[in-house]
């Protein structure tokens, strides 16, 4: 009986022991490391800016893109489609990427893939795949799609209402 309350006495123990190093793990993983790092430095680029500017870049490459409509007001999302003789789409492309990195200040962005190219500037990325081999006759199809972390030139909410916004008033307590 002796023995049992021993192997009992010492299980509690090392149960508590294991509790207590959990507690303090735990407590080690979730404190406050403070804020988290920007998303992008730099102030935020506007929307006509960037796509204005990779208009231009690709036209200095040859190629004439055009800017299709975007889904919505708000959105931070921008499409630039076009076409170019099939044989030098691809080659032309990677040229526009290179004079955007070299002559705009762009700058490498994450890594999609061997047929992928991405770049970053403030708070734009820019993505364009590569099309690979055409069928020659047809001009091969180029899109550029810009996406955003935080829209640079949305229109605030106002901070006050408005004189013709109604007032919002808590109802009185009920008794």
């Amino acid at each position: 009986m002796r023995r049992i309350l021993l192997v009992t006495a010492v299980a509690a123990l090392a149960l508590a022991a294991l509790a207590t190093a959990a507690v303090a793990i735990g407590a080690y993983l979730l404190r406050d490391l403070g804020p988290l790092p920007p998303r992008y430095s730099g102030p935020p680029l506007p929307r006509e800016t960037v796509v204005s500017e990779m208009t231009s870049i690709l036209a200095a490459e040859g190629i004439t893109v055009e800017r299709e409509p975007s889904a919505g007001i708000r959105t931070c999302h921008e499409r630039l489609s076009g076409r170019h003789a099939p044989e030098t789409a691809d080659a032309a492309v990677e040229a526009a990427f290179a004079r955007a990195r070299s002559d705009h200040g762009w700058r490498d962005g994450p890594d999609l893939g061997e047929r992928t190219l991405t770049l970053t500037k403030g708070n734009w990325t820019v993505m364009s795949s590569l099309m690979g081999e055409q069928a020659s006759g047809q001009p091969a199809p180029v899109f550029m799609v810009l996406t955003c972390v935080d829209e640079g030139d949305a229109v605030t909410a106002p901070t006050a209402p408005s004189a013709s916004a109604p007032a919002l008033t808590p109802a009185p307590a009920s008794s």
